[in-house]
């Protein structure tokens, strides 16, 4: 997996949930998962087709969404399955959203798809070559996860 591909990620999806919350925010944990990829709470899902191909997992309990939900609404809100769904799909806008434009800026040329509600408690095993890059980002609210699998489509630019 490439750097340049993730790192926008990782950098949006760091100052989002610190604009967020206000408060900084850590990553406490990173790993590359070539295994299947198990859901811990309400997640988002975000697929890229183009230069560049993948998905993108966001993920968090839903105590934590709706803590963020909270911060987002500037007070206290009521506690719905679909609140915390809503959330996490905003997150994942907000993230996307900053990420882009930084590799739309780089050159890449891709289409994002609108991020759906991820329900499977299991699923997303990577492929011989795609492995998902696992984070954790410790928040004032708890732990958003954030699993990318991308990889950057070679035949597309042989083509060219």
């Amino acid at each position: 997996m490439r750097m340049e591909l993730i790192q926008p990620f990782i950098n949006a999806a760091d100052a989002v949930l610190a604009e967020t919350l206000k408060t900084p925010t850590r990553v406490t944990d990173m790993t590359m998962e070539p295994q299947v990829y198990n859901r811990h709470g309400a997640a988002a899902l975000i697929e890229f087709s183009g230069d560049i191909e993948g998905r993108i997992i966001f993920d968090s309990e839903p105590a934590t969404a709706l803590k963020v939900a909270e911060q987002i609404s500037g007070g206290p809100v009521e506690a719905s399955e679909d609140l915390v769904c809503e959330t996490v799909c905003e997150l994942a806008n907000l993230v996307i959203g900053n990420a882009i434009t930084v590799l739309n800026d780089q050159g890449f040329h891709f289409k994002v798809h609108p991020p759906l509600v991820h329900s499977d408690a299991r699923g997303f095993q990577g492929t011989e070559d795609v492995e998902a890059l696992v984070m954790c980002f410790d928040t004032s609210a708890g732990i958003v996860n954030m699993n990318i699998a991308m990889r950057y489509n070679r035949r597309r630019h042989r083509d060219e």
